[in-house]
Order: C-alpha cells, then structure tokens, then sequence
C-alpha cells in the first residue's frame, strides 16, 4: 500500500503497492527539465517531455500518488465543474469550445497512453448523466445544455439515469471516461523510465536558485536544470497564486451493494456541493464510488460529519452490503474557473506551474502537461493565453518565490511547558486534536492513542494562519492556504515548504 497525505485510506491507495523506481539521478548532469512533484501531473508532463527529446528528472516529496492522485475518485470530464456558460461569460465563447477541446484531447491522451504502454488501469469511456430534482435546478440544467453544446460537447436530455435516484430533468453527456489513478500514473512512469527519464522519491525540494543553470536544493543534494516545473497542485513557497486558489476539501467513499446493481458511466446532481457516483472494478471487485459534501480547508469543525453524512445520502438510494473505503482529498479552486499552467508569478521564464485545477484535476492534469510540453519546447501554443497564471498582476516588488527564505521562523515560546499542567486545561480523547490557550498563548495539541501529548506552534509556516485540526483525517489543517500537517507538524501538503515548530513539554 503507498502511502498518502491523511490517515484515511483511499481505494486506490488501499489496492496499490509502492512504485519501484529503475534509474538513478546524476548530480553531475544538468537536466533539461526537473519536474518537482510525483502525481498525475508531474509524471504526465515529465513522459511527454522525454518522449520530445528532453532529459528529465522528476523529485517527489514522499512517493508516486502521495497527494491528490491518490485521493481522487477519478472522473475523465470534458463536462467540467464549471460550467461552460461561465467560461464563456468570463473569457469568451470561442474560449469556452476551446476549453471542451483541450479537455477533450486530455482524455485522449490518457487513453492512447492506456492503449501504447498496456495499462491494466481500468480505463473505461463513459458517458455523463447530469439531473435536476427541482424547478431551479431544472433552469440551471438547461444553461449548462445550451453552453456546452454551443462550446461542442455531444449533449442532449435524456429520459433515465443510471442511479435509482428521483429526478425532473437529466442531461447525457458523451465523451467521458473513467479509470483507477494510481495504476495509471504507475503505468506512465514505468514508460519514463524507459524512455531514459529519472524518478527521485523521497526527495523533498528546499528551494533552488539562479546561476548560470537553476540550482534545486533538495534533501538528498542539489541538481541543476534549464527548465523547473512545479506539478505540486499548488507551488510552495509565498506566490501570488494562493491569493487566488481557494483550498477545498472533498470526501469520497467506496461501497459494496448488496443487489449487484452498480450503475455504469458518471452521475451528478446539481446541488451545492453537488454529489457525483461511478462504479469501478479493482482487483476483482466491483465498487460503487461516491462523492461530496466539499468545504473549505479548516472551514468544517467536524470532518467526521461529512464523511458520515455522505455515508448516509448513499445508502438512502442505494443497498449498501460494505463501507469499504472512506478518505478525503484536496483541491484548489480557481479565482475565474480555468487553472493556471504557463509560467510562474513573478517568476523567470524558465519556471513552471499547474495550479488550480478545481474538482477536475484528472483531466486538467493532461491538459497542463500537453500544454507545459508545447511552452517548453518554445511552440508557442494557441492556449498558452488563455490558461497563463500571468492573466493576474504579479503583486509590485514581488520577487521570484523560490528564494523565499525559509531558514528562520519566529520563536513561538521562550520556555519549556509542563506537559502535566497542559493536561489539566483540557479534556481529550485518545487520538483527538485541538487548539488550546496556555497563559495567553495558543498551542496544537495533540494526544496519541497510546496518550502522548504533541504540542505545536499552530502558526502555518506559509503565511501564519492558525491551523484548524482535521478529525477524519488526523491532521492539522490551514484555513487560509490549504497547507496541511500531521500530527506531529510534518509538513503533508504545499503550498508549506516548513513543518509546524514542535514545543518541548517536560
């Protein structure tokens, strides 16, 4: 099982085994392109760029599928979460077909990589079933019609939907796919690495800087490259671009049903957070997999609720045998509704991002690295644009993050506390996490199920926001940035480059 970012186990995470790695990295080589980041992103850029030519190296903080890949419930959708008559108010109609095209070409690529290197992924095309379950639903259902036939999707009403749940009105899209993320990205890096590309895990990046190549300062030593990616679903550092992504959270679980009947294609329902359904076989077993209730990061107090609320939504409608699987995950959702993919803020040119890729992330992550492919090797695409994170001002004076230094961090407490005395002022659980004052002070406190205390600054290292603690997920939550931590303040998402400062309890 490989591991991830939360103490909940995913489906995928739960049926998959650690990638191997084949090369070795060279720190006498300079590397045309190192990619920071193992997910779907990062080795689908770094393979594309190997196969033009290029020679890459991709460094990853933990392993292959640590992050979001991992925690996704896989959905391929050229019908998107935002809806096409919001990109076309916001950036155009021509815009919006050529939105629909772009993702359209991503699903096709994940298909032919399926198909050319023989990935036992699952991958299935599927169709998209969208209803409305009232009046108001019902007109929003037909502005999503009409602008997404108009941007090109096969689209029409239909008369059922593959799940048993009452509705007025429901919309068939075509074109769609489904397939379990993890085989994949590990059936991608495979070919990279035959391709002659490099795969570092375990490898975490400090920072980097500028002489005559990029320096990337990492804790296994430095490597130096022309061109830096930063596939990590939001950069590190301090960036404009955690201005304008608002971190969320989404909670997915994977359910055995008593009668067999597991619906085929995609289905979602218009509320809001909106709740979205497939069926997927892994290993021989059939999972119907659901998803919902998303909220901002460290916006919920009780994590657990959603989980068990979605838990309750599923077997309202269907015969639920197992709760096999339940976890969380994260996304960023963008200011305008397309993602970032070009070049970094306030960044030099050869500096890279993908960002922002809200509740689509499997397929814009094949669309950021078609599209980060083209700008790298100088082809100056027609969509380079219209997904440039430069659309936004770089805030004046603002100089390139990744030498943000990251060396010293406010000290917090200038004593040792009684761990004893801390106990006294609260109450928790084994295995429970809370904010708690202590002589005016606030402190992350944590007690393990064996009953040790962990005591942290709850300062984020990012931008210093408190934390918020994650229940379902054991994990210290930043509300502002989307930065999370465990237990134990070990940095486990971006856009923090520096744990939570541990406090000594006597």
């Amino acid at each position: 099982m490989i591991q991830r970012d939360g103490a909940l186990t995913s489906l995928w995470q739960g049926n998959t085994a650690p990638y191997i790695v084949t090369n070795r990295p060279d720190k006498n080589v300079v590397y045309d392109v190192i990619i920071v980041g193992g997910g779907i992103t990062g080795i689908s850029t770094a393979l594309l760029l190997q196969e033009a030519g290029k020679q890459c190296l991709v460094l990853e903080a933990a392993e292959i599928g640590y992050g979001t890949t991992g925690g996704t419930t896989a959905h391929l959708n050229t019908l998107l979460d935002t809806p096409y008559y919001v990109i076309a108010k916001n950036f155009g109609e021509e815009n919006a077909a050529h939105v629909a095209t772009a993702t359209a070409a991503a699903i096709s690529l994940i298909k032919n990589n399926v198909q050319r290197f023989d990935i036992d992924c699952g991958f299935k095309e599927a169709d998209a079933y969208l209803f409305a379950q009232d009046e108001e639903q019902e007109k929003e259902l037909e502005k999503i019609r009409e602008s997404s036939a108009k941007a090109g999707l096969d689209i029409s009403y239909t008369e059922q939907i593959p799940v048993g749940i009452p509705f007025t009105k429901a919309l068939r899209a075509k074109g769609q796919a489904k397939f379990s993320p993890l085989e994949y990205v590990h059936g991608i890096a495979k070919a990279f690495e035959a391709a002659g590309g490099v795969i570092m895990q375990g490898c975490k990046v400090l920072n980097t800087d500028k002489e005559n190549t990029l320096k990337v300062h990492t804790t296994a030593g430095t490597f130096s490259a022309v061109d830096l990616v930063y596939a990590t679903h939001i950069p590190p550092g301090i960036n404009l671009l955690h201005l304008r992504c608002a971190p969320y959270r989404s909670y997915a679980i994977a359910v055995t049903l008593e009668d067999g009947t597991y619906p085929e294609d995609l289905s979602y329902d218009l509320y809001d957070p909106y709740h979205y359904y497939r069926t997927q076989e892994v290993k021989g077993e059939t999972y119907l997999i659901a998803g919902g209730e998303d909220h901002k990061t460290g916006h919920e107090t009780n994590t657990e609720k959603c989980l068990l609320t979605l838990e309750s939504h599923v077997r309202k409608y269907f015969k639920v045998k197992e709760v096999a699987y339940k976890w969380s995950s994260q996304y960023f959702e963008p200011a305008d509704g397309l993602p970032y993919i070009g070049y970094l803020p306030g960044s030099e040119d050869h500096i890279y991002v993908a960002s922002g890729y809200g509740g689509n992330g499997m397929t814009y992550s094949s669309v950021a690295a078609l599209l980060l492919k083209q700008i790298i090797l100088r082809e100056k695409p027609a969509l380079e644009k219209l997904f440039d994170p430069n659309r936004i001002k770089p805030v004046a004076g603002f100089s390139n993050f990744v030498t943000h230094n990251t060396d010293v961090i406010r000290q917090f407490f200038d004593k040792l506390f009684s761990a004893e005395e801390i106990s006294q002022l609260t109450e928790l659980a084994p295995g429970e996490g809370k904010l708690v004052e202590y002589h005016d002070r606030k402190i992350a406190l944590y007690k393990s199920e064996e009953g040790r205390l962990y005591a942290l600054n709850p300062s984020c290292t990012h931008m210093k926001c408190d934390v918020k603690w994650n229940q379902a997920e054991r994990s210290w939550d930043c509300p502002c940035h989307g930065a999370r931590y465990s237990y134990d303040g070990k940095v486990m998402t971006g856009p923090a480059d520096m744990d939570l400062e541990g406090l000594a309890l006597t």
